[in-house]
């Protein structure tokens, strides 16, 4: 907790974050790069679904980085609550609506991905219905935080409702193993390895580290914005007191 504690000055993160956000964004340019490159002309074309299957390399990503969000901003939610760490809430607000994207990508890439596979669009399963759950988790969470006129209460109140809905993260993590559903099992982290092949592999892990590394710099500029705003909200209530 005392390296915790270190970090929750704000002028400290400020000054850390204006390091690293130039590397966070060449590591994901350089990822994103790479994992396009080999996704669109090194990855082979599945015998059975074509090209289709390059949907895989935005899809599985999406869907990885929209759980991981969540998990992201339910931990720093309770950080905020249980132990009033100054930067807590900060990344849970920031993390929202980058998680809300995610997820809507993990849909539509899923919708597009489901048509010729499945024949439709969209079939209410426990995977696809758990994860429009989370969707609207997410919309809720940035509509409960500024349903309120005090900021502090909105704060309070939505990272009530994001720790709660946590209980959704396994839901969709496990749904394939728990309900017969139409989505495919994990084929990447399983007791007994990967089931993919190397090849496409490669390009679908290259992928997944672009979106997180666009993540973890996303989050340091939505912050650093954000605590620019807050002081800039506290001088302009300074000069109305005088």
């Amino acid at each position: 907790m005392k390296m915790l504690h270190q970090f929750a000055n704000p002028t400290r993160f400020l000054r850390l974050s204006t390091r690293v956000e130039p590397w966070a964004l060449v590591v994901t340019v350089v990822c994103f790069a790479l994992g396009l490159y080999y996704a669109l002309f090194s990855s082979p074309v599945d015998y059975q679904q074509g090209h289709t299957v390059r949907i895989m390399y935005i899809h599985v990503p999406a869907a990885w980085m929209a759980l991981f969000c969540y998990t992201a901003m339910a931990v720093s939610a309770a950080v905020a609550l249980i132990w009033k760490h100054a930067l807590a809430d900060v990344a849970a607000k920031s993390t929202a609506p980058i998680g809300a994207v995610f997820t809507l990508l993990a849909l539509v890439t899923g919708s597009l991905w489901g048509k010729p596979m499945w024949g439709t669009w969209w079939v209410w399963d426990a995977r696809l219905t758990s994860m429009l759950v989370l969707f609207f988790l997410y919309l809720g969470y940035m509509a409960l935080r500024d349903a309120f006129d005090d900021p502090a209460r909105g704060a309070r109140a939505s990272s009530i409702l994001v720790i709660v809905g946590f209980v959704n993260v396994p839901i969709i993590k496990f749904s394939v193993d728990w309900w017969n559903t139409l989505h495919q099992p994990s084929s990447v982290f399983r007791m007994g390895g990967p089931k993919i092949h190397p090849d496409m592999l490669v390009p679908l892990l290259l992928m997944a580290a672009a979106f997180q590394f666009y993540y973890f710099w996303l989050l340091l500029v939505r912050m650093r914005r954000e605590l620019m705003a807050q002081r800039l909200r506290a001088l302009r209530h300074r000069q109305a007191e005088h």
